[in-house]
């Protein structure tokens, strides 16, 4: 997450979006005044300033725009343009898996991750219902339940939007190309056609909003 507020603008990190590029690029221009929340370099230094704000949720990486309530409330909040990246999410659980399959910290996504294949971990009631519980409109709505977000970017054409980006904010923006997994270039390959069922059941709100299709 990232907050600017001279720029007025608030960036909201849904996990395994392509948000860390695009962390590393808005930091790259950061002002003074920009509160950083993560793990990217400049996020790093600037710890001590998150760890000072008061909020009713967690503040990380990932922190959805209720749990800023508190640090910014309505007033705040008003003035920004808010934003997200989305990925279809056959292709974003394929990158999900891969990930946590080389990581090493202890979480229950870790451990089965490492334990199961693609398709029983997909079939994990514990994963199934994260899913569920975690819709992308849900990172960008409010502590008052409204869904605020003034642009959604797409993963997949994440150069483009990112331009639109550049020109709604008044700042250049360029993509490194970071954190990939080691995975199979077509997602696609990594289903059977009752996994893609799945997909299409637990992530079925985003496929609706968005018009993700397995095929595209």
């Amino acid at each position: 997450m990232i907050y600017s507020p001279r720029r007025k603008y608030l960036f909201v990190h849904i996990p395994k979006t392509g948000g860390t590029s695009l962390a590393l690029a808005l930091e790259a221009r950061a002002q003074a005044a920009d509160v950083l929340i993560g793990d990217t370099p400049k996020a790093t230094r600037r710890r001590k300033r998150v760890k000072e704000l008061t909020a009713r949720g967690r503040l990380w990486k990932h922190a959805k725009l209720a749990d800023v309530d508190g640090w910014l409330g309505p007033a705040e909040l008003e003035p920004l343009t808010v934003f997200t990246i989305v990925r279809n999410p056959w292709d974003r659980l394929v990158s999900y898996y891969m990930w946590l399959r080389e990581q090493s910290f202890d979480h229950p996504a870790v451990v089965l991750a490492k334990r199961l294949e693609f398709g029983g971990f997909l079939r994990a009631p514990e994963i199934q219902a994260s899913l569920r519980a975690n819709p992308y409109r849900s990172y960008v709505t409010d502590a008052a339940g409204a869904e605020r977000c003034d642009l959604y970017l797409r993963f997949e054409h994440l150069e483009e939007d990112t331009q639109s980006l550049a020109r709604l904010l008044g700042v250049k923006v360029e993509l490194p190309h970071v954190n990939r997994s080691d995975r199979p270039r077509d997602y696609r390959e990594l289903y059977s056609a009752e996994e893609a069922a799945i997909v299409a059941d637990v992530c079925a709100a985003d496929i609706a909003r968005f018009g993700y299709e397995f095929e595209g």
